[in-house]
């Protein structure tokens, strides 16, 4: 954000496919105006946690801070839906600032693909054959082989989503971590996972990959049958996003350790 108060001119406004976000646009940018995302200061994004993943993945490189309000059925990283006095939520929000996890595919033709994740990589089996998958850490082996049905990795913004749902651990916002989780591990059957440090890279070798297809997803970009996943954080790249005082997203994680 600027260091003067945002030109409430200058507020983008973008609305999931929901009714109830479409009515919020309409009735935001009618009160507030609109402005071309490259014109904006602040990102207003109206939906649900799939709506601000989309978004903080449109703007990823262009430092805009993002500001959400809860129009959706999931809004771990909204805040409350009010349409009076925005312009000063905005300037007395707390800002989070997150980078996001860089996945480099090969997939068994050879083809490379890149894609950024902001919550998580994760890797799963195509068919009902288990996956066999071998884990290296910054180029030294540490898992021969993890049968399983898949694995992920996750940021700590991303670490009270699908990771959290795969037993994996919440991560403070703060923490120079990342959580590497199996999803159903069936050998090693005691093995749940380890915590990195956030400049390591790792790489993911598929075992048996004709016999035991598996996809590689970051966030929403799957790439299937893929050989080897590399993933490393992307530190380079800085997101900004904006909770109302009391509601930030350290806070949320936080809360959510002691179930709250």
């Amino acid at each position: 954000m600027p260091d003067h108060r945002p030109d409430p001119k200058k507020i983008a406004f973008v609305a999931s496919p929901a009714p109830e976000a479409q009515e919020a646009w309409k009735r935001l940018t009618a009160r507030y105006g609109q402005v071309p995302g490259d014109e904006a200061e602040v990102v207003v994004a109206l939906g649900g946690d799939g709506l601000m993943l989309q978004t903080l993945h449109k703007y990823i490189s262009s430092g805009k801070p993002i500001y959400g309000m809860n129009r959706g059925s999931v809004g771990f990283l909204m805040n409350e839906y009010a349409e009076e006095a925005l312009v000063e939520r905005i300037w007395n929000s707390e800002r989070s600032v997150i980078h996001p996890l860089l996945m480099t595919t090969v997939d068994i033709h050879g083809e490379r693909q890149d894609a950024l994740a902001i919550n998580e990589v994760s890797l799963l089996r195509q068919t009902s054959q288990v996956a066999k998958l071998r884990i290296s850490v910054d180029g030294h082996p540490r898992m021969d082989e993890l049968i399983a049905d898949g694995v992920l990795i996750a940021t700590p913004a991303g670490s009270t989503a699908y990771n959290l749902s795969a037993n994996g651990p919440i991560l403070p916002l703060n923490a120079t971590l990342l959580a590497l989780t199996p999803i159903s591990p069936f050998r090693p059957r005691r093995w749940r996972g380890a915590l990195l440090p956030d400049r390591v890279a790792m790489t993911i070798e598929v075992l048996e990959s004709a016999k035991r297809p598996v996809s590689a997803t970051a966030d929403h970009h799957e790439v299937r049958d893929v050989a080897t996943v590399s993933v490393a954080m992307d530190h380079t790249r800085s997101m900004i996003l904006m909770h109302d005082p009391g509601h930030s997203l350290d806070e949320r994680i936080l809360r959510e350790q002691f179930g709250a």
